[in-house]
């Protein structure tokens, strides 16, 4: 039988130096917690299962030959990736916990409970996840409103699968790691109710230029997942770093209003639902612009502290009225460019414009149009085609890879779908009919079928305006 100890750890009791032990994300959560309160940066506390403590479940259940056996079947070009992913996902899923890890994640659970916990947030955190070379962003899962014992095992079982989701093997398989020595740590934290109130992203750079002196914001009303997921066009606000020292000044250079037209809330048994926002909630902005300078000034502050600029989640509480960060990871693509590198893009001929949206990206790209509902229809894509679709999700991005360009109708800068074409280096265009930065212009020809005309081709660039 392991030691309690050695199975779950407080958050509190974590720092950033403990990512072999509770992966990227929990060490981050854990050196907050233990370092930046004092400046008044607040983070839910909790509890994370360590890596001995997902190499206890493997080995206890004799998971770990026949996990190596299933991925040493991998074709080359991965065409039988859904197969084996959904196969070692479903060895983890049948097998039980050891009785002294269930144990020790039901008496941390109980602790939280004695603080008032009735809901928790439950986080997957990779040992090589969130490093600067490394993101491992979107690849895992995170259940929002899990209540009760039974469910948070259940939660904490399907985060250890979701190492093994298609798109965490693919993306292992991509970037070199070694499936076999990549473990999984569980973070379970207080949930902010921001279903009561509004969340989103933050980062401590500007993503598209990778001006360092300014803040993005972006939110929406509810949970944080429609930001991330690029379910919802989020409102959007540009703070100026250097003044924010001085009280008397409120540097919100530049502030957008989004459409926010959906909401992520609790539903009934633990469970979330989207549901349609209000008139007025459209209307209005989902922070005041005092607690948006707050929120700037935690960015400065926890970028100073890890020495390099910052991706954060943000959530504001509707009972209380709090703000907290959530999550807290490097910046992974700006902060990596080559300094001194500039590129320039001309466009010799345009058409006209079909879409408009927010820009991601400083490129030109040119294809032939494949609009796809579905990541399942991956087949029917073309290398070297321009995506559309309504939004991505990790799922997409085997597709995203072989895109030249990318549309979406949903999502802001923050999205997955602009984080990924950024890391990509795709140009992009996410909520279509936002502010016109970018635009998609086509051409067209006769569709007899249908006895219209169809987009043959698109080319997606800034807009002169």
């Amino acid at each position: 039988m392991s030691d309690p100890q050695d199975l779950v750890l407080p958050l509190s009791a974590l720092r950033r130096s403990d990512v072999a032990r509770v992966g990227g994300k929990n060490a981050s959560l854990g050196e907050m917690i233990g370092t930046l309160q004092e400046a008044g940066i607040n983070v839910p506390g909790g509890f994370a299962t360590t890596a001995a403590a997902y190499w206890h479940f493997i080995e206890s259940n004799d998971l770990q030959h026949r996990i190596a056996q299933a991925i040493g079947t991998l074709d080359d070009d991965l065409g039988n990736l859904a197969h084996i992913g959904g196969s070692i996902r479903a060895l983890i899923l049948e097998v039980p916990f050891p009785p002294d890890l269930e144990d020790a994640i039901r008496r941390a659970y109980r602790d939280m409970g004695a603080d008032g916990a009735s809901s928790v947030a439950v986080r997957s955190s990779a040992t090589a996840e969130d490093l600067p070379e490394a993101s491992f962003a979107g690849q895992l899962e995170t259940y929002l409103n899990v209540q009760g014992e039974a469910a948070l095992l259940e939660a904490c079982k399907k985060c250890f699968a979701s190492l093994f989701t298609d798109r965490a093997i693919a993306y292992r398989e991509n970037h070199g790691f070694d499936h076999m020595k990549v473990a999984l740590s569980v973070g379970v934290q207080t949930m902010v109710r921001s279903d009561l109130a509004s969340s989103g992203v933050m980062f401590s750079i500007d993503t598209e230029t990778g001006f360092p002196r300014s803040v993005l914001i972006t939110g929406a009303w509810g949970l944080g997942e429609t930001v991330v997921q690029g379910m919802v066009a989020p409102d959007e606000l540009q703070v100026f770093k250097p003044l924010l020292d001085d009280p008397a000044l409120v540097p919100i250079i530049e502030k957008s209003l989004g459409a926010k037209r959906r909401k992520m809330i609790y539903g009934t048994g633990g469970a979330t639902v989207l549901t349609e926002t209000s008139e007025d909630e459209r209307r209005s902005f989902v922070l005041t612009d005092e607690e948006a300078l707050t929120l700037a000034r935690w960015a400065v502050v926890i970028e100073r502290h890890y020495g390099l600029p910052m991706d954060m989640e943000w959530a504001k509480d509707g009972e209380t009225g709090g703000l907290y960060i959530v999550q807290a990871r490097p910046e992974t693509v700006q902060s990596r460019r080559e300094a001194g590198q500039l590129k320039t893009y001309t466009l010799r001929q345009k058409g006209k414009c079909l879409v408009s949206g927010l820009a991601v990206g400083d490129a030109i790209g040119t294809g032939k149009v494949c609009h796809l509902d579905s990541a399942d229809d991956i087949e029917r894509f073309e290398p070297g085609a321009v995506l559309v679709t309504k939004i991505t999700d990790p799922d997409w991005v085997p597709i995203m890879k072989r895109a030249s360009a990318i549309v979406t109708d949903h999502g802001g800068r923050t999205s997955h779908a602009a984080i990924v074409s950024r890391e990509l280096g795709l140009p992009a265009i996410v909520a279509q009919a936002a502010r016109p930065r970018y635009c998609a212009t086509a051409r067209t020809s006769p569709c007899p079928a249908r006895r219209a005309t169809r987009v043959t081709s698109m080319t997606v660039s800034p807009t002169s305006t």
